[in-house]
């Protein structure tokens, strides 16, 4: 949520939206890895958990060290660096796709509204991730729209431009960082 309202108030409302179609994408690919029990594997194994949390953090930190390096240049006038609809929706897939936290989620969360006398116990997982994809999807939405707005409240000023260019940056390294400094418990059998 934090990547999203960051994306959109630095760069407009098309960058929000387009990440969040980025995110939600990277979301189904979580639920059918739930499905087919590949969330299980990485949540158990320390080595590849601890792998996708270092790439996704170092990531975030990636895209926040890019953001600073932009804010340096911003000035009133100059209009957010528009990024290709192709490129701001790859970055949206990214980090959510290189968030193990979310496969956790998908993990420890799905199974509990499942049961087992309703069908198979993967279509009940499958429907509910992509209820889950369809809500967060008309949330995430708004957030984008609340950031982009907000956004806009600081455009027209060299400083306030360059304000918000610097906290997407320092948002997105921050939520890298804390990635990186959250050690992963093993669940104790």
């Amino acid at each position: 949520m934090l990547f999203i309202v960051a994306r959109s108030g630095a760069q407009g409302r098309r960058a929000g939206l387009v990440s969040v179609l980025g995110v939600h994408t990277a979301s189904i690919v979580h639920v059918l890895a739930a499905v087919a029990g590949v969330s299980a594997v990485v949540v158990a194994s320390s080595l590849a958990f601890t792998a996708v949390k270092v790439v996704g953090g170092c990531y975030l930190i990636f895209l926040g060290l890019k953001s600073l390096r932009n804010a340096r240049t911003a000035s009133a006038a100059s209009a957010p660096k528009i990024r290709a609809t192709k490129q701001l929706f790859a970055e949206g897939f990214l980090v959510s796709l290189l968030n193990p936290k979310v496969a956790l989620f998908f993990l420890a969360f799905l199974p509990q509204f499942v049961e087992r006398g309703n069908g198979p116990i993967w279509s009940q997982t499958l429907l509910l991730g992509l209820l889950y994809i369809t809500l967060g999807l008309c949330s995430d939405s708004m957030y984008a729209l609340l950031g982009a707005r907000l956004g806009s409240r600081f455009s027209g000023h060299a400083a306030r431009v360059r304000a918000t260019r610097y906290a997407e940056g320092g948002i997105l390294i921050g939520l890298g960082v804390l990635s990186l400094a959250i050690p992963h418990r093993r669940a104790r059998a």
